[in-house]
């Protein structure tokens, strides 16, 4: 598959999405970036603004299996990865598959675990397997998370670890929609005799594995990969960041930009590429200082002063 054909089936399954989910296509974009840079999308919204709606229309939309996960206090890891289970007609234990076992895996109100079982999700986001009980078992390729969190002030949320915070491609919000958003979803719900909507398959599933290998082939220039790390370096010496973007941080900010300059169907980066990804996937590896926090400074105003300091190279 080259990046042309890449582009266009991935504008087929932004418009078929987009008949189920009433959002920006900016949103959209966002969450395919994540798909096809081979990384997991986490989204932060109150509930009841389709967060679940939009993972669920994603995996139809990439002909892909789903599962769901509803994280609450009580969850265990093994409720997500799975666990063994004695068989009395054979005598034997048998691995009954959690979850996780999916190609597309919604995590839902991830941050309502505790710590130890948002880090059960660690193994798979990272190395595309899951340990149980000392054995290893690889998970369905392709294989992504998207995670789903109610803001933190919320009562009954545990804040994710940062370790797990930095497994995230990108981090985006839905938001409410506009008044004449809200009405076209009356519209729609008037016309079908279901609460939610469907989504019709567009892609195969070979077609998504091949689609996650296009960027590999786009074209990043050596000035611009200075201007990558730079982004990132600056994050780290600006006084109100405590832990600033990490090489991981880095690594991600480059296979984003590459992702996203295949869905606009180029074969090469340009800085606005690197500078439309940069914000849904630096700002939330940033950790700020305490006085920063005290100041009620926003993670995003930091990334855009990065934005602005940092010299934009000049593409011929």
């Amino acid at each position: 598959m080259d990046v042309s054909q890449a582009s266009k089936e991935c504008a087929a399954v932004l418009e078929t999405i987009s008949e189920a989910v009433i959002c920006e296509r900016e949103f959209l974009e966002t969450i395919l970036v994540g798909v096809v840079g081979r990384g997991h999308v986490l989204l932060e919204d109150v509930p009841g603004t389709g967060k679940t709606l939009t993972a669920r229309s994603v995996a139809n939309a990439l002909g892909l299996s789903f599962s769901r996960i509803q994280f609450t206090p009580d969850l265990l890891p093994a409720d997500v990865t799975g666990t063994h289970v004695f068989n009395e007609e054979t005598r034997e234990f048998e691995f009954n598959e959690g979850p996780i076992f999916a190609n597309v895996v919604l995590a839902d109100e991830i941050n309502r675990a505790p710590p130890k079982t948002q880090a059960a999700l660690l193994e798979a986001m990272e190395e595309g397997q899951a340990t149980v009980d000392g054995e290893t078992r690889q998970l369905p390729r392709p294989f992504f998370v998207i995670a789903t969190q109610n803001p933190v002030e919320q009562e009954g949320t545990f804040p994710l670890p940062e370790a797990q915070v930095d497994r995230f491609l990108v981090k985006t919000s839905l938001g409410y929609p506009d008044q004449a958003g809200e009405v076209e979803l009356l519209r729609r719900r008037a016309g079908r005799e279901v609460g939610t909507p469907s989504v019709e398959r567009v892609l195969e599933p070979d077609h998504v594995a091949q689609l996650r290998q296009v960027p590999e082939t786009v074209r990043v220039d050596e000035d611009l990969l200075e201007y990558v790390v730079g982004l990132a370096r600056e994050t780290r010496v600006d006084g109100r960041v405590e832990i600033g973007v990490s090489p991981r941080g880095t690594q991600r900010l480059f296979e984003a930009s590459r992702a996203y300059a295949a869905l606009s169907g180029r074969e090469y980066v340009t800085p606005d590429d690197i500078k439309r990804v940069a914000r849904p996937v630096l700002t939330h590896r940033l950790v700020l200082t305490p006085d920063a926090t005290v100041k009620a400074v926003e993670k995003a105003d930091v990334i855009e002063s990065v934005l602005e300091s940092v010299p934009v190279p000049t593409v011929d």
